[in-house]
C-alpha cells in the first residue's frame, strides 16, 4: 500500500487543523491505520491509531484533542487536530499494518507532512 499525507501547515496556538491520508490499492479496509509525530530534534512518537473495525487508540498527550477517524470508502484516514499547542509542532506520518490488534511495528509509511503551531 502507498500512503499520500496532506492538510499540514501552518496554525495559531488554539485553532484546528485536519490531516488526510490517503491509500492506493484495493484492501484499505484490511489495514490498521496510524498517524505518528517527530518533532524537531526528538524521536517519531505515536498519536493515534484505527482498527480495521474503528476501534481507536491515542496517545494521552492528544486525548481530548485529536480524533482519528477512517472512511474505507475514500482509502482514506484523517487526523482531526483541535485545540493545537506549540508543542504538537512536527512532521507528522501516516502508517499502515495489517497485524493484529493492538498493532505491532507499522509497516508502510508515508512521506509526512507538516504542522506547525505558532504560539
Amino acid at each position: 500500500v502507498q500512503l499520500q499525507a496532506s492538510g499540514g501547515g501552518l496554525v495559531q496556538a488554539g485553532g484546528s487543523l485536519r490531516l488526510s491520508c490517503a491509500a492506493s490499492g484495493r484492501t484499505f479496509s484490511t489495514y490498521n491505520m496510524g498517524w505518528f509525530r517527530q518533532a524537531p530534534g526528538k524521536e517519531r512518537e505515536f498519536v493515534a491509531a484505527i482498527s480495521r473495525n474503528s476501534g481507536q487508540r491515542h496517545a494521552e498527550s492528544v486525548k481530548g484533542r485529536f480524533a482519528i477517524s477512517r472512511d474505507n470508502a475514500k482509502n482514506t484516514v484523517y487526523l482531526q487536530m483541535n485545540r493545537l499547542k506549540p508543542e504538537d509542532t512536527a512532521v507528522y506520518y501516516c502508517a499502515a499494518d495489517r497485524t493484529g490488534w493492538p498493532p505491532g511495528p507499522f509497516d508502510y509509511w508515508g512521506q509526512g507532512t507538516l504542522v506547525t503551531v505558532s504560539s
